[in-house]
């Protein structure tokens, strides 16, 4: 009946949305391994396209969510009693200062959900998690682009510039999704003091675990030097638990109480508590993660040279590597040929470019040997 009146002309599907909605571009996950064989007719492929842990989950994490799978058929705890217990005994900060979110994307909505209207304006880097654009589309909220310097660089002084008495959110991913870049101490530190202090400072730290710079800032151990500073962070990447998202915010109470009102009700599942409150001890998986994506970056950096190929240093799981001349989804169809997916960006404005998850040695050598065979 639907069908046939949209067909006679009284329907119009388009006419029924919001232009802001209608505008959103929808985020483009990577490919996953069981859709490429089946699609190509191809075995053994690979994937280093999502900045996923090669090492895969949390043992402790596996274990614990062994013993609760009787329990799928309650709802889980609202509040995350126990999981929020358990970090803020971990970073030495309150309960209240906690909030738990579907992944650490959802507390980018709620962010905007609960402290922007159209009038405001959300600012980023340029080449930056397309997710914060999303986040602003979603609400209806301005976005506007900070360009950056040379090989993607932060500036602190492009960043004050462009705020404006529009501006409520500044997200800033350190290290950076999908170059890999980062904000020294010295320069995040001017950024948290001289930002206007109305001015939300969102800081995703989703790859902390894996950077290596020795001025990386901790900026939770400097939280009293900003009123409006969020932290978020997430169990998907070192942590190994993606598939069950969670991921958290550092806030000031008052910012999470406003956070809490806003979430859906049971938006953290159980298992994603459970998995995320035994990953949090598991010290000696991280280290063995850590340890396996610096001999990794070695060894795919190294590969990357004798290639002649570009790349952008990286503090994360990932590298960005440039193609030029070629184009990035032409060398991404060919490596998903020779059963090895990566991301094309094509979507963050970066035609000629890839990103590049670091994986295991035998990963690692994989998708050089067949990007060698691809460029030829």
């Amino acid at each position: 009946m639907i069908d046939s009146a949209r067909a006679a002309g009284r329907i119009r599907i388009a006419d029924l949305v919001s232009p802001g909605i209608a505008a959103i571009r929808p985020y483009e996950p990577g490919r996953p391994i069981d859709e490429v064989e089946r699609e190509l007719g191809i075995k053994g492929v690979i994937k280093l396209a999502s900045n996923e842990n090669p090492l895969g989950p949390s043992p402790r994490a596996l274990e614990a969510l062994s013993q609760e799978l009787g329990k799928l058929s309650l709802y889980p705890d609202g509040a995350c009693y126990y999981l929020r217990r358990a970090l803020a005994a971990q970073l030495k900060v309150e309960e209240v200062e906690i909030a738990l979110g579907n992944g650490s994307n959802e507390l980018l909505d709620l962010l905007v959900r609960a402290f922007c209207t159209p009038e405001h304006e959300v600012l980023a880097p340029s080449h930056t998690f397309v997710c914060y654009r999303l986040a602003a589309q979603m609400h209806g909220v301005g976005y506007r682009e900070i360009p950056r310097g040379p090989d993607f660089s932060y500036s602190v002084d492009a960043f004050l510039a462009a705020v404006t008495p529009r501006t409520r959110i500044l997200f800033l991913a350190n290290p950076d999704n999908p170059t890999g870049v980062y904000l020294g101490e010295a320069e995040l530190l001017r950024l948290v003091r001289e930002l206007p202090p109305q001015v939300i400072l969102a800081v995703d730290e989703a790859y902390r675990e894996y950077v290596r710079a020795p001025d990386y800032a901790d900026l939770l151990a400097r939280r009293c030097e900003r009123e409006l500073l969020v932290l978020l962070r997430t169990f998907s990447k070192i942590y190994g638990l993606a598939g069950v998202r969670c991921g958290y915010a550092i806030a000031p109470r008052e910012v999470v109480s406003y956070l809490d009102r806003v979430r859906n009700p049971f938006n953290v599942s159980m298992p994603a508590q459970v998995a995320a409150r035994a990953a949090i001890g598991d010290t000696a998986h991280v280290e063995r993660s850590q340890r396996l994506n610096a001999a990794g970056m070695a060894q795919l950096q190294a590969g990357l040279e004798r290639l002649g190929v570009r790349y952008i240093p990286s503090q994360a799981n990932f590298l960005l590597i440039d193609v030029a001349p070629r184009e990035g989804q032409e060398v991404f169809l060919a490596l998903l040929r020779r059963a090895v997916i990566v991301r094309p960006l094509g979507g963050y404005r970066l035609p000629h470019h890839l990103r590049v998850t670091v994986g295991t040695a035998e990963e690692n050598h994989q998708f050089l040997t067949e990007l060698e065979a691809v460029l030829g």
